[in-house]
């Protein structure tokens, strides 16, 4: 073998690996303009367009839709994570709940697609969902925090969050740029419907399997939704 012809051959294919490199950057932030702007019904077709590449080139680096959400939204569920940890390093258990409540809702008010995110779930986007999990396990503390001090309704279920994200997301792409703050009234209401004491009861949760059922009647094409953890 000619050492020169394989220094030459090495040479010519650095150019290539930093050009995938570079796609894949411009395709991640393209998306991430996308997403934020429309959700997650948005096209991937339209990210290519975004991005200027052909979609072709969009698939190579990303075969389905799913890793791109997987991608474009790992710092996102890092912050999410991030602000569950924040509430429970808050000394005072209801300004710590209802804190976070406002942080998520505010995160998804600034990101159309995030605010699709946090009412699905992505089981082959490994990494997102650990997160996920661990936010999960973070907020029951939370909850349960919140309850001992005698603040939060005894009734509050965990699953609640969940529906605090559809109906925040719903009310985010609902309203737009029309009334960019309309969320905020509606999730003023909902945290003093949870301080106790309550004024009434509530009607049962939903069962997962109608909560998951749900979920994956709002996934946009592309995207499977998976079944919420019955032990949660």
């Amino acid at each position: 073998m000619n050492p020169g012809a394989q220094h030459s051959d090495d040479t010519a294919a650095q150019p290539l690996r930093s050009d995938a490199e570079r796609n894949r950057g411009r395709i991640i932030a393209a998306a991430r303009t996308v997403f934020g702007r429309d959700g997650l019904n948005a096209s991937m077709a339209s990210v290519a367009r975004e991005t200027g590449v052909g979609i072709a080139t969009l698939f190579r680096h990303f075969p389905t839709k799913e890793d791109l959400v997987a991608a474009v939204f790992s710092d996102r569920m890092d912050a999410y994570a991030d602000a569950v940890a924040v509430a429970l390093d808050d000394p005072d258990p209801w300004h710590g709940f209802t804190g976070y409540i406002e942080t998520v809702c505010a995160m998804q008010a600034a990101d159309y697609g995030f605010a699709d995110v946090l009412t699905m779930t992505f089981p082959t986007a490994k990494a997102l969902e650990k997160r996920r999990d661990e936010a999960y396990e973070a907020m029951v503390r939370l909850i349960n925090r919140a309850k001992a001090a005698g603040r939060l309704r005894e009734d509050f279920d965990p699953s609640d969050l969940v529906l605090i994200h559809m109906a925040n997301a719903g009310v985010v792409n609902a309203t737009g740029d029309a009334a960019p703050d309309a969320w905020r009234r509606v999730v003023a209401l909902l945290i003093q419907s949870f301080e106790a004491p309550a004024r009434g009861p509530l009607p049962p949760s939903p069962e997962h399997d109608a909560l998951y059922k749900a979920m994956l009647r709002a996934s946009p094409a592309g995207i499977t939704a998976a079944k919420p953890d019955k032990s949660g």
